[in-house]
């Protein structure tokens, strides 16, 4: 008779003895929690090098507009490439020099200043066709600069995703800035 008995206590000593153990609780907790709180630290990495890098462009475009304001880039004759290059050197940590589109127009009046986010065409191998001018005006003229670059993203494992071009992996950060130029001497 205790031969019969001795099983099931064995087996629910056992079950409570399992039950009771709590030296696996921590690595089952963070199996649970710990694909979540890595998918947000992602997309808050992600939405931060979005909103730095904008900042970084805003600034850039900024400094390298003074060239034009101040009539350095027409008395240098300077063309489009050269402006860019003038940009790039500023911006070398963050953005690939290559992928910079640089888009500078004269306005006829405040009111019909474009510095609106472009739509972008693209070929068949996704590269950008769209043409862009260059146009620093002379002095007294209202100048439009946009600077635009599309930044690689990733969607996230919660779904976030802060593309804004078609395919969900590019989104179009752009700079622009509008001003009169300064009473220069055109050489």
């Amino acid at each position: 008779m205790t031969a019969t008995h001795a099983v099931p206590i064995t087996r629910r000593r056992r079950w409570r003895a399992f039950v009771a153990d709590r030296k696996g609780a921590t690595a089952v907790e963070f199996a649970l929690i710990g694909p979540a709180f890595i998918a947000l630290l992602v997309a808050l990495i992600q939405t931060f090098l979005v909103f730095f890098a904008q900042q970084l462009l805003e600034q850039v475009v900024n400094q390298s507009s003074r060239t034009i304001l101040t009539g350095q880039a027409q008395g240098q004759s300077m063309t489009q490439a050269q402006f860019a290059q003038a940009v790039c050197s500023n911006v070398v940590i963050l953005f690939n020099c290559n992928g910079l589109m640089i888009d500078v127009q004269v306005a006829n009046s405040w009111g019909s200043t474009n510095t609106a986010m472009p739509t972008l065409t693209y070929d068949a191998n996704g590269n950008v066709t769209n043409v862009w001018q260059f146009n620093p005006g002379n002095q007294g003229d209202i100048v439009v600069v946009r600077v635009m670059y599309l930044w690689p993203v990733f969607l996230g494992p919660l779904g976030f995703n802060l593309a804004n071009q078609p395919g969900n992996s590019v989104r179009l950060m752009m700079s622009s800035t509008a001003f009169m130029n300064e009473a220069f001497v055109n050489s």
